[in-house]
């Protein structure tokens, strides 16, 4: 896969990055909130302008500021970011005058000698920009594009200069092209985080063990035997009562999004706390969504193995999560590297089994084999008779059974029959959906 060039987004607090990175990109993906440090880690997107393909990347904020203890990680991965990228954007506030710490990154953004465009947002008017941006003779003789990200003002004056600064390259891509998207999904301070730091082979994202420290999810583009992924990691889920900061409560409902979007899910759980009554409420989350589910307990290194077993942790989960254990279950460590890369390889599998489509008259060699031996049960005990069935969709493998009445399946019944249909046709790892309809 041929790499993209990179447009990194780049600027202190609260000027309108986030903002910027969604106009640009064409839809909310970057959080955006009125309280800064809202971005912590890189959010990338691959964006197309005309016949240019590239990867968009939104950074926080370069500051430092004693009411985030990560301000300093913060601004080091987005001066990372800015090493990385083709074309840099540095944002400012058209609001107001320019910081002497902004004068400061401008000059050294300029001497890492990339492409550097000044972006001065919430330019709301002609009124406002006929004004002028005096303190702007700091930065030299610099051009710049009064914009209004908000209001899509001069975002195609914008875009503009980023097509005359990248080369032409929109291809047909090919099916290793198009990443697998992996969503990251659990509790706080379960290793999600780690987990991408784990298979990427670099320090992406800011870890840490105080509670909340990712807030946006962020997407995180590796490459393995000539196949991407995409891993997003998303913010810890909790229950909102106990969450206070407007921040979190923001990535919380983000993570949720991110759930319905992926193409695969990872409940990612702590060995050392399994099970939880988080972990069941949001492995009920992928559930419900109908997307091909993995289950990872991590920091497996850390269990004394001697006391509890592999088989003790399989027993567990067939407990108290009976209603996903169709997903395979990985044992893992974020922190020593085992196991970690058997996510990317059941991810590849459960996908394919999400996206099976069977064919009807091996459904229904299969229905009379199961008509034969166990006749299906009603909710009132009754036996009643499928005549037929037939695929309707896949992701998830949806199946209709046609009857002689409208009438309900038992659901213990009806959970025997999608297991054995599951067994049949190897679908682990998928939920399955069944839809009873009279002939």
């Amino acid at each position: 896969m041929k790499k993209l060039p990179r447009v990194v987004i780049v600027g202190f607090p609260n000027v309108g990055k986030s903002t910027l990175f969604n106009r640009l990109l064409g839809k909310k993906k970057s959080l955006v909130h009125s309280q800064p440090g809202m971005t912590r880690d890189q959010v990338a997107a691959e964006c197309t302008l005309e016949d240019r393909r590239f990867v968009l990347v939104d950074t926080g904020g370069f500051f430092d500021t004693q009411e985030d203890p990560f301000s300093a990680q913060v601004k080091e991965k987005a001066w990372e970011a800015s090493q990385e990228g083709d074309v840099l954007l540095f944002v400012l506030d058209g609001k107001r005058p320019l910081l002497p710490p902004e004068e400061e990154l401008f000059l050294s953004l300029r001497k890492l000698d990339k492409t550097l465009y000044v972006v001065v947002n919430k330019v709301d008017s002609v009124a406002e920009e006929g004004k002028g941006f005096p303190d702007l003779f700091l930065l030299g003789p610099q051009d710049f594009v009064a914009v209004s990200a908000e209001h899509k003002r001069n975002i195609e004056d914008l875009e503009n200069l980023l097509i005359q600064a990248l080369p032409a390259n929109l291809e047909q891509e090919k099916d290793g092209d198009i990443p697998v998207k992996i969503a990251l999904v659990g509790r706080i301070n379960v290793g999600k985080s780690s987990i991408v730091n784990r298979l990427s082979g670099e320090k992406r994202l800011i870890v840490s063990e105080i509670p909340g420290t990712t807030r946006d999810s962020t997407d995180t583009l590796i490459h393995r035997n000539k196949k991407a992924y995409s891993l997003v990691d998303t913010a810890g889920i909790r229950k909102m009562g106990r969450t206070r900061d407007q921040r979190e409560k923001a990535g919380i409902i983000k993570a949720k999004k991110d759930i319905h979007a992926a193409d695969v899910i990872c409940l990612v759980m702590d060995a050392q706390e399994f099970p939880t009554r988080q972990d069941t409420a949001i492995a009920h989350l992928a559930r419900d969504s109908g997307k091909p589910l993995i289950l990872a307990l991590n920091k497996w290194d850390l269990v004394d193995k001697d006391t509890l077993t592999i088989k003790d942790f399989t027993r567990m989960a067939a407990q108290k999560l009976d209603f996903v254990f169709y997903a395979p279950l990985l044992f893992i460590s974020a922190l020593s590297g085992q196991r970690v890369v058997k996510i990317l390889d059941t991810a590849d599998g459960v996908l394919a089994n999400g996206r099976k489509r069977i064919a009807t008259a091996r459904l229904n060699e299969f229905l009379s084999e199961i008509n034969t031996k166990y006749p299906a049960r009603t909710r009132k005990g009754t036996k009643i008779k499928i005549k037929y069935m037939t695929q309707l969709k896949s992701l998830p493998p949806t199946f209709i059974l046609f009857t002689h009445s409208r009438i309900s399946l038992a659901p213990a019944y009806e959970k025997f029959f999608v297991q054995k249909l599951r067994e049949h046709f190897d679908l682990q790892g998928t939920p399955i959906r069944i839809v009873v309809r009279r002939n």
